[in-house]
């Protein structure tokens, strides 16, 4: 199989969808590899590295695109991308598809395989593929937080930790999945005081067990996240409905409880956002203004981490990526449970329920 490497595109964005040690296990097992020049130079990885270990180096992402069988990428193809989609082709990488409707339609009308990361599960019906992200995009939401929390950055001019004599920030997290246990888990090292909301009871208990004493469980209800706005300097929106729309669980009218310039950083964006007043963001310019609460809401916040995040996230797709070049897509689909749940679109049809609910359009189950 010709598997194909191009460029990501998208603003701000340093991660390559291969490594040079995932070149040599495709070449290894009688596959071609095709990278864009330059494809990995955002995390530190050269084309000389790429050819040594057995990748075809092209100039251009069109022959990437009209070469390959299987295209790996990191994020969503951008609408410049569209036109280089070929019916029949298979691309391997994040959609977040119910955030974007028109990236929705024009994945339809290429006839191409679109298999999403982020719903691909594993036996016990976790997500694999989105876990190292999630665990980067938690860890960087206090780091992003505490310095937008700063006043040259327009936020309230506190320091998260606090001094002696002086409190710490008080931070609540929506959400206990992965990305809500990792930004708990920084926040409560750098002292400051963390909530951590949920509406699941075991979850929760499992964070009240591992977590120090600074992280306080909460129920996550309507009442309860509103006194938890109240309280805070640094909210944190860390839900995650597989494939589906993030519900909004805070409005515009509830940003007036908040301390004046605190700070909201919506990890949750890249499917919509959970605060009503959310909207996609870049590193160049990742913050807004809105009732006097500082939104960040970067959609791809890992990206500024390239290097980690692109070791992180190869680790993990390179297995899923050997099997679908090794079986041929469609016998790897048959074959793997949990690479069947990452098909979210085929052939012109929409083969994710959460992903046709998201636009009411008609689902479609993959045969």
């Amino acid at each position: 199989m010709i598997v194909g490497v191009p460029k990501e595109i998208k603003a701000d964005e340093y991660r390559v969808a291969l490594v040079p040690a995932g070149v040599e296990e495709l070449t290894r097992s009688g596959h071609r590899v095709l990278i864009q020049s330059g494809a990995g130079l955002g995390s530190g990885i050269s084309d000389e590295q790429y050819a040594q270990h057995g990748a075809e180096i092209v100039p251009s992402a069109a022959e990437v695109w009209r070469r390959a069988e299987l295209v790996v990428k990191v994020k969503e193809p951008l609408p410049q991308e569209w036109p280089l989609l070929q019916a029949g082709q298979t691309v391997f990488t994040f959609f977040h598809f119910a955030a974007d409707a028109e990236l929705t339609q024009a994945v339809l009308r290429s006839g191409i395989t679109a298999i999403a990361y982020e719903t691909i599960q594993d036996e016990r019906g976790r997500l694999p593929l989105l876990t190292p992200m999630s665990e980067v995009a938690g860890r960087m939401s206090i780091q992003e937080g505490a310095k937008y929390l700063e006043r040259p950055f327009e936020g309230r001019g506190i320091l998260l930790a606090g001094v002696p004599g002086v409190p710490p920030a008080t931070v609540t997290i929506l959400g206990a999945g992965v990305v809500g246990s990792n930004a708990a888990r920084v926040a409560a090292g750098l002292g400051a005081n963390v909530f951590i909301l949920d509406i699941n009871l075991d979850r929760l208990r499992y964070i009240d067990d591992t977590m120090p004493n600074n992280v306080t469980t909460v129920f996550s209800n309507r009442h309860n996240i509103l006194e938890c706005l109240r309280l805070s300097d640094l909210i944190i929106g860390a839900v995650l409905i597989p494939g589906a729309k993030a519900p909004h669980l805070v409005r515009r009218e509830d940003l007036k409880l908040m301390p004046p310039r605190a700070v909201v950083v919506d990890v949750a964006i890249d499917q919509g956002g959970c605060f009503e007043t959310s909207r996609p963001t870049t590193h160049a310019q990742p913050t807004y203004i809105v009732d006097d609460i500082v939104h960040y809401c970067v959609t791809n916040m890992p990206g500024a981490v390239g290097r980690t995040s692109t070791y992180a996230l190869t680790n993990v797709t390179l297995p899923y990526i050997l099997h679908l070049a090794n079986r041929g897509v469609m016998q790897a689909i048959r074959e793997h449970p949990g690479l069947r749940a990452g098909v979210n679109i085929h052939a012109g049809q929409i083969t994710n329920a959460a992903v046709a609910e998201s636009f009411g359009l008609k689902h479609v189950p993959l045969a």
